[in-house]
């Protein structure tokens, strides 16, 4: 399975983020607190916490319950337990309590990839690289910390204190920090930056509360670059709040074209349409798909392909068009429950089949890749019956997620076999970190800035050997590079890149031979021709 592939489907777990209407929760939440009171469910559990042969944990009881009645509906609705709460809606909220560090687990011992700027470990003056060996006097160390392990220690209420002490390269002892958390921002738009004189391009991962205000200041920065065309990168993006999705589309449509409408059993349809606000309402642009993308990804893309808005490449989307409401239980608890479905401008609903089970509905995206789909535009199943034309005369079908109008297959020979094996090991990474941070003075010196890291940092041979070295000295004697592998310079420079200048170096270096964007930029350069 090529590398991209893995990648896709790694990022699974988080399809299908849940959108939520502006409902009236206490209302709603009166209603549900009566039902949950009824005698049945209550009188068997009763019986069970009673009479079972084993004692049994009653709340854990209630909890697998009620998820499995939930996920008897449909897929999407759902149960979070109270433990789980705050880290299902840190993403879509946009920020959580902690100190303020982008870590990775390396060797056993926990290493900063980056401080977050602005934030408080920032602000101290740590950095990438060093390594957090306690917290609180208590070790931090060895072969059964796990990320969960770090994430109790470090985070917490904004204002608390967190002692943590730090070894730094380069330094005989360590060094004691004081830290109070605070509140930091997590970012849903990845990168923004003209690919080419006058194209932006802008990644954004899921809509969140914040991804609104980051997509104007990001369009802001670009149009002052001179951005007049725009490649919107939504693969990936596995959805988020429906409004957030709604003001993103509104930005390239004119005033009055319908963006989505939603409707279901005891919620009347409900039409969003685009205002008088816009800052990109007729400049040409490109949206990028694949079977990653998700509801409000979907309505975004739905939205400007059914107005003859904007040309949508790549794969087809997941296919999610349910909408679910949020219910908050006094216990920190909360239900997702679908009330809805939602339409695109021509009246589609998106939402794939989910009749045959759980299991078959998350792995279709599989089936897809076994089918031949993700390579071959002819594999490509739609529901003929579920046809809609655009103003524009363009066929455009329902039932089963977006398809794009042009496609591009996925490429599976964009890394030689061994790249792919170093980064399923996890080799790859790890190198590129202590290669990065053995030389980081070294790199930061010759290289101010990431624009300038990206024009003449050339990975060479004394970069293979080195890899080869690290392997030997991992024991990992399976894999050895001879220096030519396909995508081995390229991912490697990233991966340095990344380590020195997070993002701002890591996806223009990747995106430089990445098959969608080459093609929305061709799509884009054409037009200027017609």
């Amino acid at each position: 399975m090529p590398l991209y592939f893995a990648l896709i489907l790694a990022l699974g777990v988080g399809i299908g983020y849940y959108f939520t209407f502006n409902a009236n929760f206490s209302a709603t939440q009166t209603a549900f607190t009566k039902q949950v009171g009824g005698t049945k469910i209550n009188n068997l559990l009763d019986y069970i916490e009673l009479q079972y042969v084993d004692t049994v944990n009653r709340t854990q009881l209630e909890n697998k319950t009620i998820t499995s009645m939930l996920k008897s509906l449909d897929p999407h609705s759902d149960f979070i337990p109270a433990s789980e709460f705050t880290a299902v809606n840190e993403p879509l909220e946009g920020n959580f309590d902690g100190v303020g560090i982008e870590f990775n687990i390396i060797n056993d011992t926990v290493r900063v990839i980056n401080p977050i700027i602005g934030g408080p470990s920032e602000k101290l003056g740590i950095k990438a690289g060093d390594k957090i060996i306690k917290v609180d006097a208590k070790n931090l160390t060895g072969k059964k910390i796990t990320n969960k392990d770090v994430f109790d220690k470090l985070r917490g209420k904004s204002g608390s204190v967190v002692n943590v002490t730090i070894l730094r390269s380069g330094l005989n002892k360590s060094l004691d920090y004081k830290i109070t958390r605070g509140q930091i921002p997590l970012y849903s738009l990845d990168i923004a930056y003209l690919v080419k004189p006058g194209i932006g391009y802008m990644k954004i991962s899921r809509f969140a509360s914040t991804t609104y205000d980051e997509f104007l200041k990001a369009f802001n920065d670009l149009t002052k670059q001179g951005m007049n065309k725009l490649i919107l990168d939504l693969r990936g993006n596995g959805g988020g709040f429906l409004k957030t999705a709604v003001e993103l589309a509104d930005e390239f449509l004119m005033k009055g074209l319908q963006i989505v409408y939603t409707e279901g059993k005891s919620h009347p349809k409900k039409t969003y349409s685009a205002t008088s606000r816009g800052g990109f309402e007729k400049n040409e642009m490109v949206v990028l798909i694949d079977e990653g993308s998700a509801s409000a990804s979907e309505i975004v893309a739905g939205a400007l392909q059914d107005n003859d808005r904007a040309t949508i490449i790549g794969r087809r989307s997941f296919g999610k068009g349910l909408v679910q409401d949020q219910i908050d239980l006094p216990d920190g608890s909360a239900v997702r429950l679908t009330i809805a479905r939602y339409y695109t401008p021509t009246g589609r609903c998106i939402q794939k089949p989910y009749t045959n089970g759980l299991d078959e509905y998350y792995n279709e995206e599989y089936t897809r890749y076994e089918h031949g789909e993700l390579y071959n535009a002819d594999s490509i199943k739609v529901d003929k019956s579920k046809q809609y034309r655009t103003p524009g005369g363009k066929i455009v079908y329902g039932g089963g997620g977006i398809v794009p109008d042009i496609f591009v297959p996925l490429d599976s020979v964009k890394y030689s076999t061994i790249v792919n094996r170093l980064f399923y090991s996890g080799a790859l990474n790890t190198f590129a970190f202590e290669f990065t941070d053995k030389n980081r003075s070294k790199y930061l010196n010759a290289y101010k800035t990431a624009a300038d890291f990206i024009l003449k940092f050339k990975v060479s041979k004394n970069e293979a050997v080195e890899l080869n070295n690290y392997l030997v000295s991992k024991k990992i004697t399976s894999i050895h590079l001879e220096g030519n592998e396909k995508g081995f310079d390229q991912i490697l420079k990233a991966l340095i890149g990344r380590n020195l200048f997070d993002k701002d170096a890591y996806y223009p270096i990747l995106n430089q031979n990445d098959n969608s964007i080459l093609k929305a930029i061709n799509v884009l350069g054409e037009k200027n021709k017609s």
